[in-house]
């Protein structure tokens, strides 16, 4: 039975009422709220937010959310305020939540295993353009966020995306988050075992269920059969990851408590073989162990990761199987290295069927309603009605017929979209930046933009796998350790002395079976006006002193700190 304040768990004797000590751990009888967010989530669930906004919040306006509604609970329905326009990094954490918020909201699209129709594309577009200003940007979850949203309109869009059966149900919040699959499922000629059934019944089962809607922080989780590894499972709260068994066939390795932010940690493999059929109860074993164990005294502590680092993949394996599952888990093999360095599925690639997927990419995930409509239409036209988002912001058109393609690939290219792109266009990514967001310092979308432009101009020669990734602040929400060029918003003093935004640099990081985090060069800093030349310094020094065959992260590891400067 599942643990909560009012049924804790019977297999550790509650403490007797007194001095607190602990993580806040429910399993061992914390229950009393230690911080404002466990208060909040403790007196309301935030899945009856929705009640609230569509029939008081919506009618009266923004003027009219409670506190804690506004900044805490609205997020279990995909909302977060934006920033108010014109303040400045230095000020982010400086100004109380009020003076931050801006009285519009960004609303996430969750996507799970980034499947979407053309007509779910297509009233997506329509929204961005009736409602949100023309934003609509491919997040590295496979989301797509919109901006500029008034509270008034929210019920409006909600009747509009689940009417194509789409949902903002838990797309933020201290919830089971959307949850990444292969692109490619189902249709990769290569592909070990299709996750999909496993992640329509974790949907079916655990999202929106209030069982798991007070977890003490963020939770997410991913599924691919694909031997590319394209779901960044190394960084997920949960990531069941295809292998082939010797005796039992194909199925998933299971992997928990990998995550970024500022104390970074890459998951760890429990040894565990798991079939299609028991990835969901798997799944909920887990989840049910970060919810009734996971730390909730400290918000910097909530994550999954925390608790795997303390007990170790032995213990949590063991707790998973006797106090959840309640039998033993089969051991298995752990997956094998990618044959390809991209795990984006850019280019035409052909599909078990014999038609082609086509995977393009736009400029650091920045779209607008109107292409998003005009995509939706081509997939129509060219396809079967079917898309993907890839958790490397990129779009993916499905079924395409061999004498369709390279009318596909024009019409995509017309668009301003890249279907063979530079290294440069397909390897940088950003997060949203100060632009909307209330978390960061600097700009990043548009620097990443014409950081691609340059780039490409400066340097067209250069065609090694290399992945930038653009952050806006600490948080990570770009993936900037795990990049070969990672990039961390901050003021920086520029060469006369005035405070400008800028970056510190991360160098070498890297997924996949090596995956590490990259190396931060002592006292490297960058502004933003420079970052276009350090960029192509660094980059033409690699192409200069690398040897045969080896990549940047590599180089980057035995390079002197002269030659990263």
């Amino acid at each position: 039975m599942a643990a909560t304040p009012e049924n804790p768990a019977p297999t550790t004797p509650r403490r007797k009422p007194g001095r607190h000590r602990g993580e806040g751990q429910w399993a061992v009888g914390h229950f009393t709220p230690l911080n404002g967010n466990e208060q909040f989530k403790k007196d309301d669930d935030g899945l009856n937010v929705r009640t609230r906004i569509e029939t008081i919040y919506s009618k009266r306006g923004f003027d009219s959310i409670d506190p804690n509604d506004l900044r805490g609970r609205m997020r279990w329905w995909g909302l977060y305020t934006q920033r108010r326009q014109g303040i400045d990094g230095g000020k982010t954490a400086i100004l109380e939540p009020e003076e931050l918020d801006d009285e519009y909201f960004m609303l996430r699209v969750r996507i799970d295993g980034g499947r979407l129709t053309t007509e779910q594309l297509r009233v997506i577009g329509e929204i961005s353009q009736e409602f949100a200003r023309g934003t609509a940007d491919l997040t590295d979850r496979q989301n797509i966020q919109y901006h500029w949203i008034r509270i008034e309109d929210v019920p409006e869009i909600w009747n509009r995306l689940e009417a194509v059966g789409l949902s903002t149900t838990e797309a933020c919040g201290d919830t089971p988050r959307v949850i990444l699959g292969s692109p490619v499922a189902g249709i990769a000629a290569d592909e070990i075992i299709d996750g999909t059934p496993a992640i329509d019944e974790i949907q079916r089962r655990y999202i929106g269920n209030p069982a798991f809607s007070n977890l003490p922080r963020k939770f997410k989780s991913a599924v691919s059969g694909s031997p590319q590894l394209d779901v960044a499972h190394e960084i997920n709260d949960i990531a069941f990851v295809g292998v082939e068994h010797p005796e039992h066939g194909p199925g998933f390795d299971l992997w928990v408590g990998g995550g970024l932010s500022t104390n970074p940690k890459l998951g760890v493999r429990l040894g565990a073989w798991v079939p299609l059929d028991e990835v969901p109860d798997v799944y909920e074993g887990v989840i049910s162990i970060f919810r009734d164990y996971g730390y909730r005294r400290l918000r910097t502590r909530a994550r999954l990761k925390f608790l795997v680092a303390d007990w170790g993949p032995e213990k949590f394996r063991q707790v998973l199987q006797d106090e959840y599952l309640k039998r033993g888990l089969l051991d298995g093999p752990a997956p094998e290295q990618p044959a390809d360095v991209w795990r984006d599925h850019l280019g035409v690639h052909r599909q078990n069927d014999g038609r082609f997927y086509v995977g393009f990419a736009s400029r650091v995930g920045r779209v607008d309603g109107a292409t998003l409509s005009k995509i939706a239409e081509l997939a129509e036209t060219h396809g079967s009605g079917r898309l993907r988002t890839t958790a490397e912001q990129k779009l993916i058109v499905l079924d395409v017929a061999e004498d369709r393609v390279d009318s596909l690939v024009s019409g995509l290219e017309a668009l301003g979209l890249k279907v063979n792109a530079s290294p440069f266009r397909r390897g940088t990514m950003a997060c949203t930046g100060i632009e909307f967001c209330k978390l960061a310092i600097v700009e990043t979308k548009a620097r990443g933009a014409s950081l691609i432009d340059e780039l490409e101009r400066r340097i067209p020669e250069f065609d090694e796998p290399i992945t930038i990734n653009i952050n806006g602040c600490p948080n990570s929400c770009a993936r900037i350790q795990v990049a070969d060029i990672g990039l961390k918003g901050q003021l920086v003093l520029d060469s006369e002395g005035n405070q400008v935004e800028g970056f510190q640099v991360h160098l070498g990081g890297a997924l996949g079976l090596e995956a590490g985090f990259g190396r931060k060069v002592r006292g490297l800093k960058v502004t933003s006006a420079e970052l276009p030349d350090y960029v192509e310094r660094v980059l033409t020094r690699f192409q200069a002193e690398r040897t045969e065959g080896e990549r940047f992260a590599a180089w980057t590891a035995r390079a002197s700190e002269e030659a990263l400067s």
